[in-house]
């Protein structure tokens, strides 16, 4: 959503902070700022817009500083505005802020009751209140950081500085990406370590719960208010964003960036628990017009398809349909006027899903009919959003690895954000039931963080699989195109032949495949759905099958013989598909590696399919 970079160094870092923003701007450009500490002064530059804005306004400044932080902004709370780009002041504490504090309000209203004023709408100024207030109870400003942490609630980059303590930057890891980068005589910290590439190959991958006292000499890192050791790796120096850093795979990466993809792709859209009054404004006319919708995609991106289907009918009042596009291009479709035509694409040049939009509107001009055409991508210049009427990003970032994770989870985000939107221009949902909703949505990364502490339960489980050469996967409701997406993840990377079932259809013939030999893996949320899926479950034990299930926490679902469960943070039923397909990642991603395949470029399989 956003990137923050600091340093504290024996030479000016002003440029150096500018130039990191420019490489981090990709993570966001609503305004940009800068904060220096020099003689017992914080000197603050704030723009809205692209960084180049506030380059211009430094230059013009000439402020300089050896310590300082900067921030580049996806605006969440608050508009995009110079009030509230970061960094932001309290006092002498400068703060540079990744992420979300979900409880801000509470907080505010405890600050505003001891006398604090805010000057911005962000949940990020909380923070700097806060750690001023510590500051008249300890003079030190890691102690004051500290006694804060534990007050904040959500997922959260930190960079902190303040003028009485010119010789330290303090940082905070919890939720969202930081790296050190370690020189010689200076440290500085950023939220992508493309930001530092120039001035160092060397980097610090912070833990989660990670505090960190930067001097110009020393890393000092603090986990649970115990000094902890944390490697330093050192990187080619040519090394792009795409780099895997600390991981093996890039598959492997991706999963674990998803929440704050997610961050990113929902911010866009959100101003607190509304959709903001910008967020595809110029498509509200043909919203308003629109009676069914039409989704067209391949693979992965037609499983987020099936699940925008049950959330378009179920949330909105709005038929649709989504078909695969290789069918749909060839079936000579009857296309149907007042129709919003959705195509879902991760890189937006897939050969079958625009031959078929391509050909929908040719129809449509021949017939005279007025229909609306959509992209959902995740690639800004591709053919796709240039040639459909609308077109909603999913900020993922680059994805190398060939099979999808974070592209398919903020599909998901971004189709349930347009939902939303067209929800509420036809006014078929209440503005209770978006703020609900949006509230889950600010929550799912933390959600999804909490469920990636599930890893090394889900890699014994995968050792489980490593002979196994069929599998199973079962899914009610939204929970079967995860089912889908779960069984194609495994084929893809490990090579196991996988199918996946509406689990109501096991008595409709994949029950003949259960034997002691047949893994079945079950997805079980708490769900309208859960007793039926456990009524399921019993069947597949009765005829010897092997269960693997991820369940919700309150599920009642335990473990026992030839029943292995992994149990899900607890998330609403409509959210739960982003949610489910984590531990489906990782399940195919560790059996994969077990089996000692290409992970990141399995056989036969291209990241973007762009020849049919």
């Amino acid at each position: 959503m956003c990137g923050i970079v600091g340093g504290i160094a024996e030479r000016s870092i002003t440029n150096i902070l500018i130039e990191g923003l420019k490489r981090l701007e990709y993570r966001g450009y609503d305004s940009a700022g800068v904060a220096l500490i020099n003689g017992g002064h914080v000197l603050r530059e704030r723009r809205v817009g692209k960084v180049a804005n506030l380059e211009q306004a430094v230059n013009e400044s000439h402020i300089a500083g050896s310590l300082g932080i900067a921030h580049t902004r996806w605006a969440t709370h608050g508009k995009p505005t110079e009030n509230n780009a970061h960094p932001h002041v309290s006092g002498n504490v400068a703060v540079v802020h990744n992420g979300i504090i979900e409880n801000y309000q509470e907080l505010k209203d405890d600050l505003e009751a001891l006398g604090y004023v805010f000057t911005s709408q962000t949940d990020t100024e909380v923070v700097a209140h806060l750690v001023n207030d510590a500051l008249k109870s300890t003079p030190s400003l890691l102690e004051a950081v500290r006694q804060v942490v534990p007050q904040l609630k959500g997922a959260y980059a930190l960079g902190i500085v303040h003028t009485d303590h010119p010789n330290e930057l303090i940082t905070v890891r919890e939720g969202s990406p930081l790296v050190i980068g370690v020189g010689i005589g200076e440290n500085f910290i950023s939220s992508d370590q493309l930001a530092l590439l120039p001035i160092t190959n060397r980097f610090i991958y912070l833990e989660e719960g990670d505090i960190a006292r930067l001097t110009r000499t020393s890393i000092e890192v603090f986990a649970d208010g115990k000094r902890v050791e944390r490697p330093v790796k050192e990187l080619d120096a040519t090394v792009s964003n795409a780099s895997k850093g600390e991981y093996k795979h890039y598959m492997l990466k991706e999963i674990y960036e998803q929440p704050e993809a997610i961050q990113q792709t929902i911010s866009q859209a959100l101003n607190g628990n509304s959709l903001r009054a910008d967020f595809l404004k110029n498509a509200e006319a043909d919203f308003s017009r629109i009676q069914q919708v039409q989704i067209i995609a391949c693979g992965t991106s037609y499983h987020a398809g099936m699940i925008a289907k049950y959330w378009f009918e179920q949330l909105i009042d709005v038929p649709a349909q989504v078909e695969i596009a290789s069918e749909f291009r060839y079936r000579s479709p009857v296309i149907v006027g007042s129709t919003l035509y959705i195509c879902i694409s991760q890189s937006g040049e897939t050969a079958d899903t625009l031959a078929a939009l391509r050909d929908t509107q040719k129809r449509a001009a021949a017939k005279g009919l007025s229909i609306s055409t959509l992209t959902i991508c995740n690639v800004a210049t591709s053919s796709m959003v240039r040639e459909t009427n609308h077109s909603l990003l999913t900020l993922a970032g680059p994805e190398i690895g060939v099979a999808s994770t974070k592209a398919f989870t903020t599909q998901l985000a971004a189709l349930m954000l347009l939902i939303l939107k067209i929800g509420q221009v036809k006014n078929t949902i209440s503005a209770e039931e978006i703020a609900a909703i949006t509230a889950e949505l600010w929550h799912t990364p933390k959600v999804i963080l909490d469920t990636l502490q599930n890893n090394e339960a889900i890699l014994r489980l995968s050792e489980l699989f490593k002979e196994k050469q069929h599998c199973l996967f079962l899914g009610r409701g939204t929970q079967f195109p995860i089912a889908l997406e779960g069984a194609l993840k495994l084929k893809e990377i490990s090579y196991i032949h996988a199918e996946a079932y509406a689990a109501g259809e096991l008595k409709h013939g994949p029950l003949a495949l259960v034997d002691n030999d047949m893994p079945v893996v079950i997805l079980a949320p708490q769900d309208d759905m859960l007793d039926k899926l456990k009524s399921n479950m019993e069947e597949v034990q009765a005829r010897g099958g092997e269960l693997f299930v991820f369940a919700d926490v309150n599920s009642g679902i335990k473990g026992k013989d030839r029943q292995h469960v992994v149990h899900v943070p607890n998330i609403s039923a409509v959210l739960a598909p982003i949610v489910y397909s984590i531990p489906v990642q990782l399940l195919s991603y560790h059996v994969a590696v077990l089996r000692g395949t290409d992970v990141d470029q399995p056989r036969n399989l291209a990241k973007s399919v762009t020849v049919e």
